[in-house]
């Protein structure tokens, strides 16, 4: 039986009673089922994935790269705009030695400081060491909730790709704050170095045994940002790609 439509995807013409979709809209004339619309089913199941002509819905992994159903040329060229942008400037953030803090300097350390100290506040009901490890916790959460929202309650893939990047621009921001714990360096906000005042990640690995690994594990940090920087604008690349397939086909109609 083949899924039906209250309202039409192109006109927004609503019938008084379902239609199944290979009937044609009443007010406009367009064929539902070649739309390249995902319907809403009577029975209100949900859809995870687009129905796209010629298409079966898909799931897991896949689903995360598909677009929104519908999006005008307008926020198209936005995102792609967004996209060139994003890109370009990474190129400058993964370049960034880590070993002195140079990420430091950029506009993307004063929008994750004032997240990284909230942090602290946050989580100080939680005792000593989550105070500190809050900070840098919640600079990595606060993007990766933001992307899981998009995905599941907007079905906003594109959006969640690109608030993934801002969470690897996280993990790079961490990277020599980490990587300083054992010999300090760096200037705290109090302008002093680790050696003269609180510093998160000498506290925290000394409190697992690792601070002479911090170089190593800041390393770490750094090649775990610069990748998931990469697939972020990957799969933001990817989800535009088959935009603009709808788009076109849309237009064709």
């Amino acid at each position: 039986m083949p899924d039906s439509y209250m309202q039409c995807p192109k006109c927004g013409h609503k019938s008084a009673q379902p239609l199944p979709s290979d009937t044609p809209c009443p007010a406009c004339g367009i064929y539902p089922f070649k739309w390249g619309k995902a319907f809403k089913r009577v029975s209100n199941t949900p859809v995870w994935a687009d129905d796209v002509e010629g298409e079966e819905r898909v799931w897991g992994i896949q689903c995360l790269l598909q677009p929104l159903p519908e999006i005008s040329s307008m926020s198209f060229g936005g995102r792609v705009f967004a996209w060139i942008f994003l890109s370009y400037w990474s190129f400058s953030l993964i370049g960034a030695d880590y070993r002195d803090g140079e990420i430091f300097g950029s506009f993307m350390h004063n929008i994750l400081l004032p997240i990284h100290e909230a942090g602290h506040v946050l989580f100080m009901p939680f005792g000593e060491f989550l105070t500190i490890f809050g900070g840098s916790l919640f600079q990595l959460a606060l993007p990766f909730g933001i992307a899981v929202a998009f995905v599941v309650k907007n079905r906003d893939n594109f959006s969640a790709a690109i608030v993934m990047w801002w969470t690897s621009i996280s993990l790079l921001d961490l990277s020599p704050y980490i990587y300083d714990a054992r010999h300090p360096q760096l200037i705290m906000l109090g302008g002093h170095t680790g050696e003269d005042g609180p510093h998160d990640w000498i506290y925290l690995l000394n409190t697992i045994g690792q601070i002479q690994n911090s170089p190593q594990w800041g390393s770490i940090c750094h090649g775990l940002g610069s990748v998931l920087a990469v697939l972020a604008l990957l799969g933001a690349a990817l989800i535009l790609l088959q935009q603009h397939r709808r788009l076109k086909s849309s237009l064709e109609l």
